[in-house]
Formats: structure tokens, C-alpha cells, sequence
């Protein structure tokens, strides 16, 4: 089963405890019940954590969201308590560390799209609906959908494919109340987001939100928010419906595990080779430029 190629030894810092290994961060938990999470410059393609760092990534990763959270608050609270790197901790943590409220978490992924592509490109082919919700005819790969819809899936451990849900199953899972929750500031997110990204000439197309609920049982938005990894940016000024759109998440590096060049058949047990380094400096720089067109700051 895919899964990390190598898996990663957690450091260990004095005060905190480690809780959990994901796909790019590591989870612990300080001494006040506080979580800490440190992004790490770790990418994943096709379920697997591939054995190449994308350099500044986590670091990226991180301002990108803190950034992004500023902007959103008005709209749903977030999970950030401070930015501060706990004594002890390596020095390349910096940048890297969100130090959070720990919360109830909701067990869907929240997604909002508002263009066709991905998974919801397949499912359309199909049935011509994405996650139940009913599109019109003739929608191509990279179509403008007539608003954004909410199209969930269900949370996978790392290594298994995420699965869409419809908002029915949503809401027997979750509850009524929760699921129309969910829905709402998810759109509402999202639509914040597509109208910010649309002024710098990006097209925001689809993204995934996790929720949790605080002790208040207040809806709190938690982990990362809108950037690369979470979401699908496109250069507005080459948006062509038709055909897949240059981008800037993952695509990229994707595109090369299944080219030729890479030797690697995905349909096999063995995991993804290294990334070559003209693709990592590439992947590199699309990071920066989806966060200095968006934020207007020049990286460093």
C-alpha cells in the first residue's frame, strides 16, 4: 500500500510529545494541551511521500496560511494561537510552527469547487454530477461551473485515496445541523478566496478546507488554508477550457512521475524515484510565485 517511500524520525523536543506523522507536518503537543504544528518541506504525489524535499516549502506553506487567515476571519474563526518556536526546538523551525487550539475535528474534508477538473472531471464524465450535485451539459476539463459548489469527500490516512461523498452522506455522518455548517462557511471560504486570487490574475479552482468545532462548540477552520497543497491556482491569463491548465500545485511534479522520463509505473508496487533537481527548482519557484502574486511580498 502506498505510504511514505522513507518514513521520517520524528525530532524530539523537550516539552512537547509527538503525536502524529503526516504527509508534510508533524503534529505534537506542548505542556498547556496546545497543538504544534511544524510544516516540513515533504511532497506527496499519487498517495505516496516521495523521497525529494521541495526546499522552503513548509516554510511557504506556512506564511501563505497565516496570511490567508488574516483575511478570512471575519468569516470563520481559526485554530492559530501564536507563531512563537518552543524552546528547544531546531532552528529551522522557524517560519515552520503553528501553535494551535486543540479542536474537535470534523472527519470530512470540506471542498469547494468552482471549476471542473480533477476528480470532479471523472465523476462528471460519468454522471454528469460531482459529489451528487447535478452540472449541465457540455462542461469541459476546466470549465466554469455556474457557482461554486460544495463537493466533499471523506479523510484518508495517509497512503489511501480520499473518496467523494455526496452532502447527504455528509450530513448522516455528521449531522444535519453540522453538515449545512460545513457547506456554508466552505462556500464562503472559498468564494473569498476565488475574488482575492482573481485580482492578482490567478483562478482559484477548487480547494479543501478541515473544520473542527472549539470548546464553545464554535466552527473553527484548522491546518492550512488556500494554499498550493490545499488548493488549485491557475495563471488566469492562460485559463483555456478544453484541456488541463498550467498550475500551481503538485500538477507539475505529477506530470513528470507519469512521463516517460521518470521510468516509474504507477500501477506497480514500487515506490516513486527521486525527483531529478531541475524539477524540484522548478516546484521550488512555482511555491514562490503562487505566494508572492498572491500576497504582493517578495519571498526571502
Amino acid at each position: 500500500m502506498p505510504g511514505f517511500v522513507h518514513k521520517p524520525e520524528a525530532v524530539q523536543v523537550p516539552g512537547l510529545v509527538h503525536l502524529h506523522t503526516g504527509k508534510v507536518r508533524e503534529l505534537y503537543q506542548n505542556t498547556a494541551g496546545e497543538l504544534v504544528m511544524v510544516a516540513s518541506d515533504r511532497t506527496s504525489a499519487f498517495d505516496w511521500v516521495l523521497p525529494t524535499e521541495i526546499p522552503d516549502k513548509g516554510r511557504i506553506l506556512t506564511q501563505l496560511s497565516l496570511w490567508w487567515f488574516d483575511l478570512l476571519a471575519d468569516l470563520v474563526p481559526n485554530h492559530l494561537i501564536s507563531t512563537e518556536v518552543p524552546e528547544g526546538a531546531p532552528a529551522d523551525w522557524a517560519g515552520r510552527v503553528m501553535v494551535c487550539r486543540s479542536l474537535r475535528m470534523i472527519p470530512v474534508e470540506a471542498v469547494a469547487r468552482g471549476y471542473l477538473t480533477g476528480s470532479g472531471l471523472a465523476e462528471y464524465a460519468e454522471s454528469q454530477t460531482v459529489c451528487g450535485v447535478a452540472l449541465p451539459p457540455g462542461l469541459v476539463d476546466g470549465s466554469e461551473l455556474p457557482g461554486p459548489v460544495f463537493t466533499p469527500a471523506t479523510k484518508a490516512a495517509v497512503g489511501e485515496h480520499d473518496e467523494n461523498v455526496t452532502y447527504e452522506e455528509v450530513a448522516r455522518e455528521v449531522g444535519v445541523e453540522t453538515a449545512a455548517q460545513l457547506r456554508q462557511a466552505t462556500l464562503a471560504v472559498y468564494t473569498r478566496g476565488r475574488d482575492i486570487a482573481r485580482q492578482r490574475g490567478l483562478i482559484l479552482a477548487d480547494t479543501k478546507f478541515e473544520f473542527g468545532y472549539d470548546d464553545q462548540e464554535n466552527l473553527v477552520i484548522a491546518d492550512e488554508v488556500l494554499t498550493p497543497d490545499s488548493s488549485r491556482y491557475w495563471p488566469a491569463d492562460q485559463w483555456e477550457p478544453g484541456h488541463p491548465q498550467p498550475s500551481f500545485d503538485k500538477q507539475f511534479i505529477r506530470d513528470w512521475l507519469t512521463s516517460d522520463a521518470s521510468g516509474w509505473d504507477r500501477s506497480s508496487d514500487e515506490p516513486p524515484p527521486p525527483l531529478p533537481e531541475e524539477i524540484v527548482a522548478q516546484s521550488r519557484a512555482r511555491y514562490v510565485e503562487a505566494y508572492e502574486r498572491l500576497t504582493g511580498n517578495t519571498w526571502s
